[in-house]
């Protein structure tokens, strides 16, 4: 049973690792009309914490604070502009995951022995870390902490004896674990405001959709299709889901699924594969693309289904990857090394 869950595991850390590194894979498809790259009038600003060389933004909230990493340490990018990096201590390296609207930071890192933890970074830079009970001889294994709310509810995946369980620790840090019925490796990846949780899971043979409800409740999905295996990324405080998911020759598109269950796939022509990353409270919904060169670019669709390219000036070619949007609509993410910021004017 572990090895079998173990080989789930590496399956969807490969296909995370393409999504993530995204080193010229996926690509940007939808229902609704094609806008030209920068339609709308946006700003750019390209950013790194100093002696950064690679920078990885993850996460936005409402007020335009990014979080992500560097080098392996953590930083925080204040709506001014002003970049404060920080490390757990005794930690070897530092990756944060997600932000919430008062600031707090949650991620993993990992000890000198290589064994991966939470943390919780307070608003004040104060530091406190964790992990599930059950699993202090493997924390968190191949998964780990995946996000946060603004009620300070933390969300992510742990390594019990036999498998990976989906856990819910609440701002007082009480703990619940949860899987879908015969799960065999369960992944969530969001949480909203209402305490509702999307992610992944594996049955030993394909990939699905859940959604738990605050109240403990799981539902099951799968995109309609011949292949499915859905990759959903993030829930927004109405209740819709955004991920990929894959045909039968193993390309990705996009789906949103609306709070009624009902799922809306899409696509963009001349694109190679498709892959949201984030979905603000609009409905709006980023990611990335690869075109025929399979150079990645960015994408925004709005809630009518009409999808604008983009990639910041300068940038065109070089790859571009966002990572998050937030309720105003900025986008963060990395481009060709660097962090960067996309502002309506």
């Amino acid at each position: 049973m572990i090895t079998k869950a173990l080989t789930i595991v590496q399956k969807l850390l490969a296909a995370r690792r393409r999504e993530v590194f995204a080193l010229g894979l996926m690509v940007l498809c939808t229902l609704g009309m094609i806008s030209p790259a920068n339609a709308q009038a946006v700003s750019y600003i390209i950013f790194d914490p100093p002696g950064s060389t690679v920078t990885n933004p993850k996460s936005i909230n409402a007020e335009g604070a990014i979080t992500g990493s560097y080098n392996g340490h953590g930083f925080l990018r204040a709506p001014n502009g002003s970049i404060t990096t920080f490390d757990v201590p005794d930690a070897t390296s530092t990756f944060p995951a997600s932000i919430n609207q008062v600031g707090a930071i949650t991620g993993n890192y990992a000890d000198a022995n290589s064994v991966a933890h939470g943390f919780l970074r307070a608003p004040d830079g104060a530091i406190a870390t964790f992990h599930p009970p059950g699993s202090e001889n493997e924390p968190f294994g191949p998964a780990g902490v995946a996000a946060i709310n603004d009620a300070g509810a933390i969300t992510g995946s742990y390594q019990g004896s036999t498998t990976i369980h989906g856990f819910l620790r609440s701002r007082h840090g009480s703990y619940a674990t949860f899987d879908p019925p015969g799960s065999l490796g369960t992944f969530p990846a969001s949480i909203n405001a209402e305490g509702a949780i999307t992610g992944t899971y594996s049955d030993g043979q394909n990939f699905h959709g859940f959604l738990r409800v605050r109240e403990g409740a799981i539902t099951t999905f799968d995109v309609p299709g011949p292949t499915s295996d859905p990759n959903p990324i993030g829930i927004n405080q109405t209740g819709e889901i955004a991920g990929s998911y894959l045909d039968a020759r193993g390309n990705s598109y996009g789906f949103l699924r609306a709070r009624d269950g009902t799922i809306t796939t899409f696509d963009v022509p001349a694109a190679t594969q498709t892959v949201p990353t984030g979905i603000n409270s609009k409905g709006e919904v980023t990611g990335y693309y690869n075109d025929a060169q399979y150079v990645m670019h960015g994408f925004l669709r709005a809630p009518d289904g009409t999808v604008t390219t983009f990639d910041p000036s300068g940038y065109t070619g070089t790859g571009t990857y966002p990572t998050a949007i937030n309720s105003a609509g900025t986008i963060t993410g990395a481009v060709n090394g660097n962090g960067f910021a996309r502002e309506d004017k």
